[in-house]
């Protein structure tokens, strides 16, 4: 597998940073890979913009800054302004349909899909917004596999909410692998 940078990024609140520590851990704990995640906020905790990056790799990783990623996730108008020109030429965008309108001004596969309002319709509860984000990008690409992703939500969320995130994941990949 070669080096993926992610950015994940969005408003405080979406649940971006926790969908990249989901990510990171389910990479290093159950499939065998290196991974590193830190993250940004912006004035606020609550609405501010947030960015986190991570970074997935076989081998060591040496740096733990993303500066061009391989894959860029925007869940708000403002990142996505704020990030698409630094995508690695190439690489992948997706963004959500309800929050973003994208401007084809980067050279990077373009996937927008409507994850806010199939969870809204599906769920009923935003909470779950960002693992079914993580969903459609595991569907999209593959990172890790969609069994260490569960193992790592049941051991991090209560039981309670677990057939939610269960579920989010799932709707998730299913649009996640129709843009395959």
């Amino acid at each position: 597998m070669e080096r993926t940078r992610l950015v994940f990024s969005g408003s405080g609140g979406q649940g971006v940073i926790t969908a990249a520590i989901i990510l990171a851990n389910a990479a290093v704990l159950f499939d065998n890979k290196n991974a590193i995640q830190s993250q940004s906020y912006g004035a606020a905790a609550r609405g501010g913009a947030t960015r986190t990056d991570i970074i997935i790799n076989d081998s060591e990783i040496f740096f733990p800054k993303v500066i061009q990623p391989n894959i860029l996730v925007s869940l708000t108008q403002e990142s996505y302004n704020k990030f698409a020109p630094i995508i690695r030429p190439g690489g992948l965008l997706l963004v959500d349909s309800k929050y973003v309108d994208i401007q084809k001004k980067v050279d990077a596969k373009h996937i927008t899909l409507p994850m806010f309002d199939t969870v809204m319709k599906e769920i009923g509860k935003p909470i779950v917004f960002n693992i079914c984000m993580l969903g459609a990008l595991i569907g999209i690409s593959n990172l890790v596999k969609p069994a260490s992703i569960l193992k790592v939500l049941e051991t991090t969320i209560p039981e309670d909410f677990m057939e939610m995130n269960k579920k989010a994941l799932e709707l998730g990949m299913e649009m996640g692998k129709k843009e395959k």
